[in-house]
């Protein structure tokens, strides 16, 4: 029944394929942009103003179209762009293990910030967003070929701020926690779910909101500005932000490689430029936006809670544990055998990227960083050719 549900968006899909075919070809001025977040979230303003990019940097030759949640939800998003529905998409990863499983094994690290002391606190979403794009262009070529299986072209990562819990009741400790069902978007907070007694639930983001205010889940483990893109303030009662950490990584301009390919070398550099300016806006609005949210949480209401301080060391014991656990959980659950040498190659990458971001003060100085440190040095005539 569910997949029936599906099939009214994916007839639309097809005719709105089927009609930039009978217009052109792989040369067409406007590619389709599926972003599986509704309209007026921080993400889909970041892709209309990466679309705005596109334009300009392509000096008017191509232009992007953006669908928000219309032409394809999150869970379909990875498989609509490989067949050509879309031509870019905002593909979270960790929503198809089986098909990125070494991209996700360092994105589903991130928990690994709370190890790097009080410097990151705050630049979570700027320094994660820059090192695991960097990591992935540069050290990862079984990530490229995971893309490419799925006849995309990997353009660069975004990442929201760091994750808490948003929840229907009370939970400031290890008691109040156990038994709990927690909706955890990644296999990193799952685990730790399991770790501290409660129950994960695995749900896509475009679930959440139904399944908290149906009490189908106690708590939600998300960042603040998730309470605006998805609209949970009214089924919000209780926010612990204090655990579990981490964030939230996606491939946020997922390219079909037909269209990369259509694309002349100058149009791929400026796509890229745009991806890393775009790519700028996700991380800065959720840093920007994280204390704004929870004060208008405040204001209706909503009860804040500081953790228990032997669940904050419960959690950043398993944080420990899990650093070493990671690379064999990928290695047992689907075949990733360079697991740790690409935690280790990864680890001081992220370190790099924590000092990179320290004197940021602007989305377009962020923009500027990508760009000068990772984007610029991708070669365009071999990438994704």
């Amino acid at each position: 029944m569910q997949f029936l549900a599906y099939i009214p968006r994916l007839i639309v899909a097809a005719l709105l394929c089927g009609a930039t075919m009978i217009g052109g070809t792989a040369s067409a001025k406007q590619f389709k942009y599926a972003i599986g977040f509704p309209p007026g979230s921080y993400n889909v303003k970041m892709a209309e103003d990466y679309a705005k990019r596109v334009a300009k940097y392509t000096q008017g030759r191509h232009s992007v179209r953006v669908f928000p949640l219309t032409l394809l939800n999150m869970a379909e998003t990875s498989a609509g762009l490989r067949d050509g529905i879309a031509d870019i998409g905002f593909v979270l990863t960790p929503y198809f293990p089986a098909e990125y499983p070494h991209t996700n094994l360092v994105t589903e690290a991130s928990m690994m910030l709370r190890l790097m002391g009080e410097d990151v606190r705050g630049k979570e979403a700027s320094a994660f967003a820059g090192a695991v794009t960097e990591f992935t262009f540069f050290s990862c070529p079984e990530c490229h070929q995971e893309f490419a299986q799925q006849k995309a072209v990997y353009t660069g990562h975004v990442g929201g701020s760091s994750f808490g819990l948003l929840c229907n009741k009370p939970v400031r400790n290890e008691a109040e926690l156990k038994g709990k069902r927690l909706r955890a978007g990644a296999a990193n907070w799952s685990r730790w779910s399991t770790a501290i007694g409660a129950t994960p639930v695995t749900m896509t983001g475009n679930e959440m909101r139904e399944a908290l205010g149906q009490g189908v889940v106690d708590c939600l483990i998300l960042s603040t500005p998730e309470i605006h893109n998805f609209g949970l303030m009214d089924v919000i009662s209780d926010i612990t932000m204090a655990v579990p950490g981490g964030v939230f990584a996606s491939a946020g301009f997922n390219m079909n490689v037909n269209a990369w390919r259509s694309l002349s070398a100058e149009d791929r550099k400026a796509f890229l430029r745009a991806s890393a300016e775009g790519g700028a806006y996700t991380p800065w609005i959720y840093q920007q936006k994280e204390n704004e949210i929870l004060e208008q949480a405040k204001k209706k209401g909503v009860r804040m809670h500081e953790a228990d301080p032997a669940l904050v060391r419960k959690t950043q014991a398993f944080i420990e544990k899990d650093m070493g656990a990671i690379a064999q959980y990928f290695a047992e659950k689907h075949g990733v055998k360079r697991g740790e040498e690409m935690l280790s190659t990864f680890r001081p990458i992220l370190q790099k990227w924590v000092g990179l971001v320290q004197p940021v003060e602007s989305m377009e100085q962020l923009g500027e960083l990508y760009w000068k440190e990772i984007y610029s040095k991708v070669d365009v005539n071999k990438h994704g050719m």
